[in-house]
């Protein structure tokens, strides 16, 4: 038995005593100094992270730039498009639309890290083929017996790189019958041409895509044939032998990746964001149907897979040169009462039209987005989030490249 301590009347546990015992200072200190250092290790060791995320994004982008390549004329984020200033386009510029009643499902999850600029493969010439579909096989060359598949195994044009689109364009007949002819739309030429067969590719590649202007074609009058006999063995019904051409009835053209073979989330926002876009064009008069053949205004068609669905929404947005005479209007700056108005949307001059002017894609796009990229990006060429939506595109009137 523990002998009774000396010097009280009552005894005191051991645990009681220590815990009674005030810190020494030099304990104090200590037990500050290792916290300190807990701390400045704990911060190192974030800075280290973020530093090999740095690098190795910088690596990464560095394997995609020279991937790419570089065609002389690349531009930077800041030269391509003109972004949104407050001082010039008004305070609201760059808000979201607080009217948007639109949602993406709570499931629906992108990537919101990666860098986007700079990023996109090149092309030339962009072909949309009309199908009457909003959905297709995994790679639309695949898709048997059609114009897709035709275009995929034949030789390519000689004036640079061809993007292929799947379309919801309707058919002439108002079928998704691949034995029927069918139209296609060229861009940058903003040129429709029908009565296109897999038969007759060859001939459209040849006499339409090789001689039709390319993103880096200087802005001069579309110089196409207005119908040209296809080569096609004299037993071959004469219907289906001339390929005909006339100008796209549109000032611009929004075209959205709905194609959920290849990601779900392309074929949800695909319809909420063509809804949206409606809400806001209809009202200035510029909403067109996919059977609206009125001059001008916006059309706007799901095509198939584009790359970069994790970045969903991808949009991409062609537009004729100044295309509602609103490209040099400072909204900020208008008087108290006075609108930025529409130039009347009239049938273009053939023998001056020049395609489109400049291509403006954009991705991680969401329905609050709509009623500014109305506003600015369709009618203005301007971007309002570059950092965070473009991906890319092109300026002919500045011969300018994001790649």
């Amino acid at each position: 038995m523990a002998p009774p301590l000396v010097g009280g009347s009552e005894s005191t546990s051991t645990e009681e005593a220590v815990s009674a015992t005030p810190p020494s200072s030099s304990s104090s200190s200590s037990i500050t100094a290792s916290k300190d250092t807990n701390s400045k290790r704990k911060q190192g060791s974030s800075l280290l992270k973020r530093t090999m995320t740095s690098s190795l994004k910088s690596l990464i982008n560095s394997a995609k730039a020279l991937a790419i390549g570089d065609s002389g004329t690349k531009a930077s984020l800041e030269e391509l498009f003109p972004k949104v200033d407050k001082a010039v386009d008004g305070d609201d510029c760059d808000r979201d639309c607080d009217s948007c009643v639109v949602q993406y499902p709570k499931s629906f999850k992108i990537d919101e890290e990666d860098d986007l600029y700079g990023f996109v493969k090149g092309w030339s010439t962009h072909v949309l083929v009309a199908t009457g579909k909003t959905d297709w096989v995994r790679d639309v060359a695949d898709e048997k017996g059609s114009v897709m598949q035709a275009i995929g195994n034949a030789k390519g044009p000689s004036n640079g790189r061809l993007m292929l689109s799947a379309s919801n364009i309707p058919t002439p007949h108002h079928t998704s019958d691949y034995t029927e002819p069918t139209t296609v739309l060229l861009l940058p030429a903003f040129t429709i041409i029908e009565n296109v067969t897999p038969a007759t590719v060859p001939t459209l590649i040849s006499e339409f895509v090789n001689k039709a202007p390319t993103n880096k074609s200087p802005l001069e009058p579309v110089s196409l044939p207005r119908s040209l006999p296809a080569p096609l063995p004299e037993a071959t019904p004469a219907a289906l032998i001339e390929l005909t051409t006339r100008p796209c009835p549109h000032r611009a053209l929004i075209l959205l990746c709905s194609q959920k073979t290849r990601d779900a989330r392309c074929g949800q926002s695909a319809p909420l964001l063509r809804k949206e876009l409606q809400r806001h064009l209809q009202p200035l008069g510029l909403y067109r149907d996919l059977d609206d053949e009125r001059p001008g205004g916006v059309g706007i068609y799901f095509i198939s897979h584009v790359g970069g669905h994790k970045y969903s929404a991808n949009m991409m947005i062609y537009r004729r040169p100044d295309a509602f005479g609103l490209d040099n209007v400072e909204r900020g700056k208008l008087s108290e009462g006075q609108e930025a108005v529409v130039a009347p949307q009239i049938k273009d001059d053939e023998n001056k039209d020049v395609g489109a002017g400049q291509c403006i894609w954009l991705a991680r796009v969401k329905p609050e987005d709509c009623e500014g990229i109305v506003k600015f990006t369709v009618l203005q060429g301007k971007v309002i989030k570059p950092k965070s939506q473009l991906r890319g595109g092109f300026d002919r009137s500045k011969g300018l490249l994001s790649w």
